[in-house]
């Protein structure tokens, strides 16, 4: 019977304490609401965000195209007939100047041809100089001393041919450059069009880009481009265009454009796929920062910054973007400048939702307003 009371009462005394736990819990809401303290998440109970002003901004007119980088000169270097290699002058990645030597080929055949007209100059330099002598005395006719000079001349150029030829058996670099890979060596056969190793000068860097018909009369000569590589990120290369083709493509109605590059210090390589943006003109729009914008689907969109009754809220708005140039998002529809924006922190704003402003003092709201008035009567 004892235990029987005890629970009761037990039972009882709990019960009071909970109905006393809510009544607190209802009267501390009240005292904060009422006196305009801070709420969840910052000063008049809204998240707290930074905000950003919709600016006027300059953006640029561009057409951006693919290209391939080449040097300002290219070239395989190669032999012009089957011959034998008897040496290698360069190395792998070698700079050379014009006129280096590289490959040397077998040359016997030209070397004795080399004695042998040597010898047909000596001989016939001995007979026009005995003929000569005897016409100045007049004991040889003159007409003999001429054809003795004949005969020297001709063996004079017998001697330049075979050296020329000679000369052929060494390849030389056409240019200054910086030389490939190689995998000849002393010994090997060579074919005709057979690559012995490449040749490219990239102190300037060539691209050829194609760009559609309708662009042709906004490209002139001189005008600057902007290049970059996926292989250096991070990374442009300021040049400017050097030709445009007299011809348009019939079946791609495009014409190919070369631009130069100045590339000092050899970071862009032949070869490389290169996006090029060409600028045709500059623009006046609305812009905010690219944080201010995020994306869903084929759309976009910002939080404004509206006032109303009970203080400011982020509202969703539908924009319609253009360029992205320097950080900044072109805006086409949706905003006016000036208009305030949320700059920070959109992926933890709701739709409506209250905000505080970073910074900014928060405005008494309606209910706020009232109870002040009130206190003050």
């Amino acid at each position: 019977m004892i235990k029987r009371h005890f629970f009761l009462v037990a039972a009882a005394v709990l019960l009071g304490l909970m109905v006393l736990a809510v009544v607190l819990k209802f009267a501390l809401a009240n005292d904060g609401g009422g006196d305009g303290s801070q709420g969840r998440g910052g000063r008049g109970g809204g998240q707290v965000v930074s905000q950003t002003v919709v600016s006027q901004r300059t953006f640029s007119d561009e057409i951006r195209v693919l290209g391939a980088a080449r040097g300002r000169r290219s070239v395989n270097i190669t032999s012009s007939t089957t011959e034998l290699i008897t040496r290698v002058m360069f190395a792998d990645g070698q700079r050379v100047a014009a006129g280096a030597p590289l490959v040397e080929l077998q040359a016997r055949e030209e070397d004795a041809g080399i004695i042998q007209a040597r010898a047909q100059v000596a001989q016939a330099r001995r007979e026009y100089e005995r003929f000569q002598a005897l016409a100045d005395r007049g004991i040889a006719p003159r007409v003999t001393a001429e054809q003795t000079e004949t005969a020297l001349e001709t063996a004079q150029a017998n001697l330049s041919a075979a050296e020329a030829r000679r000369g052929d058996r060494v390849i030389r670099a056409p240019f200054a450059g910086v030389l490939g890979l190689t995998s000849v060596t002393a010994g090997t056969l060579i074919n005709p069009g057979a690559v012995i190793t490449t040749l490219d000068d990239t102190s300037v860097i060539r691209i050829d880009f194609p760009v559609p018909e309708r662009y042709v009369g906004m490209l002139r000569q001189g005008a600057p481009i902007v290049a970059s590589a996926d292989s250096l990120p991070q990374e442009t290369f300021s040049g400017r265009i050097a030709l445009v083709d007299t011809r348009v493509n019939e079946q791609t109605r495009a014409v190919t454009v070369r631009a130069e590059i100045p590339n000092p210090g050899g970071r862009i390589r032949p070869g490389m796929l290169m996006r090029v943006a060409v600028s045709h003109g500059e623009r006046q729009g609305a812009a905010v920062p690219e944080a201010a914008v995020q994306y869903e689907g084929d759309g976009a969109f910002v939080y404004r910054i509206a006032r109303g009754e009970r203080g400011l809220s982020a509202q969703r708005v539908e924009v319609g973007t253009g360029a992205v140039e320097g950080g900044f998002v072109e805006i086409v529809s949706g905003l006016n400048p000036g208009d305030r924006i949320v700059g920070s922190g959109l992926n933890r704003i709701q739709p409506g939702a209250p905000i505080t402003v970073e910074g900014e003092a928060s405005p008494p709201t309606a209910a706020g307003a009232s109870a002040a008035k009130g206190a003050t009567r």
